[in-house]
């Protein structure tokens, strides 16, 4: 059976609650979560939440950072230096900053992440990168729709939509930008953008609707319909699915709600000009 990025979507779309509801209850998901819920309380400093490692992975999993569950020296890294100062390892790599926030031994002390509004919002948050990440198993443009949908409203400058890489390949989807595009330098990057779009729309729930449905009919015009039988496509080091080999070759390595760049990997998730572009930046400053 074939179907579109945008008839998938939009199904998603509008029975979202239910969609969540169903994937918290998947056998896997349900006991991940309970085993939070049940131990994260336990945990009295940096050294012992990163020490267990299920606890860890649901976390790291549950902000778009599964892979980097061995990168333990960093994660401390940004543990410890918390978000207060501009400065701090987590304020110069924007991918760590939601993680770092929400996991505030810095400045809120080790109680503070075991709170039920704490805790629920983590699990919120599992529950939709497990959401995205099946529905990118049947296409690669649905999984980037709803990371779009979901993160989009949360970046406050062009800067943070060059600074993710799933956030950018669906503005230069939209827009219809050239592959060059990337290679300019960040400051030229951001000032094109501006005169494409007002960073201010992504709050406005009609405006980032009306984007995310642009993005999936370019994507359904590009890429076609994704169908039953599907190519394979590497998605952050788990096997995903596209139908389009087009979509595959200029993909691949791309979508990703991991900080792969941070990881053993030899593939860069920003470019290093990127990278020493932003050090002295900060999303929503």
């Amino acid at each position: 059976m074939t179907t579109t990025t945008t008839s998938a979507y939009l199904s998603i779309i509008q029975n979202l609650p239910r969609m969540q509801a169903m994937t918290a209850a998947e056998p896997a998901v349900k006991t991940a979560s309970a085993y939070y819920a049940a131990n994260i309380g336990k945990v009295t400093s940096i050294d012992q939440f990163v020490g267990n490692y299920r606890l860890l992975s649901y976390a790291l999993d549950a902000y778009g950072l599964g892979d980097q569950i061995n990168s333990t020296a960093l994660i401390k890294q940004v543990l410890t230096g918390g978000v207060a100062n501009p400065k701090s390892l987590a304020n110069t790599l924007p991918q760590w900053k939601a993680f770092a926030t929400a996991f505030n031994f810095a400045a809120d002390g080790a109680a503070s992440i075991s709170t039920a509004a704490a805790v629920a919002t983590t699990k919120t948050n599992y529950v939709e990168q497990q959401l995205e990440n099946e529905q990118g198993q049947q296409d690669v443009g649905v999984q980037l729709a709803l990371y779009f949908n979901r993160v989009a409203p949360t970046v406050t400058s062009t800067y943070g939509i060059l600074a993710d890489q799933n956030l950018l390949q669906v503005v230069e989807t939209i827009f219809g930008l050239p592959t060059s595009f990337s290679a300019e330098n960040i400051d030229t990057q951001a000032s094109s953008l501006s005169n494409f779009f007002n960073v201010k729309d992504l709050q406005d729930p009609a405006k980032l609707k009306q984007l995310t449905e642009r993005f999936t009919a370019s994507y359904d015009s590009t890429y076609g319909p994704a169908s039953g039988s599907t190519a394979s496509l590497t998605v952050a080091g788990s096997s995903s699915s596209s139908s389009s080999s087009a979509a595959t070759t200029i993909l691949s390595g791309v979508i990703s709600n991991t900080a792969s760049s941070l990881s053993t990997s030899t593939s860069p998730y920003f470019s290093n000009s990127l990278m020493e572009s932003l050090q002295g930046f900060k999303i929503g400053g």
